[in-house]
Order: structure tokens, then sequence, then C-alpha cells
């Protein structure tokens, strides 16, 4: 189904209408969706850089969306310790225990 989503999904204009509610309705949360997005189109390492910015501003302290955003990125670009390392802090800071397992599995699935 992703790859149905990615295919049928106009990433770029996805990424100008996160811009647009960033502006109007500012929050961390847009901004992380805005990284998926720019991951959609522009690919993961365009995206990382964007999440670096988050993290080192700080923007979501404590949230378990980060790391998870932050591990499904170099998953993508073949960077598989690096990915593994970030999902496994997401599933520490994940209060959810159905996400938590989810977050696990990846985690492992990466080696």
């Amino acid at each position: 189904m992703s790859s149905l989503l990615s295919q049928a999904s106009d990433w770029d204009r996805i990424v100008v209408l996160y811009e647009a509610l960033g502006r109007v309705a500012p929050s961390p949360v847009v901004e992380l969706n805005r990284v998926l997005a720019v991951a959609m189109a522009s690919g993961p390492t365009q995206a990382l850089a964007i999440v670096d910015e988050l993290i080192a501003l700080d923007r979501l302290p404590g949230s378990h969306l980060v790391p998870t955003v932050r591990g499904e990125l170099p998953a993508r670009l073949g960077r598989r310790p690096e990915a593994r390392a970030e999902l496994e802090l997401a599933a520490r800071l994940c209060a959810n225990q159905r996400e938590r397992s989810v977050l696990l599995r990846k985690a492992a699935a990466l080696g």
C-alpha cells in the first residue's frame, strides 16, 4: 500500500501544503510531518537534515516521534545500525505498548 500511496501522491505539493500549515499553525508535529513528506518528495538525505535541525532545536523533547522518524530515514539509506539505535530509543520513549512492540520489531529486523 505504501508504494501505491507514494505513486499516487504529489509529494512536492504535500511539502508545500505542510509549509503553509506550518506558517498558519506552527507546531513541532507539523514540522515532523513535513519531514516525512520531504522524504517522499526528495529522499531521506534531505529529510534527515531537517529532522536533525528539529533535534538541535529540541522541538519535541522526550517524544518517541522524533527518533521514530530519525530511525526510518537512515534505514532507507541502508544505515542499519544507526536506524536500529534510533528505533530502540523510540521504543524506550514510547508509552504505548503496541507502538513499542512495533518499534522493537522494526529495530530487530535491522539486525
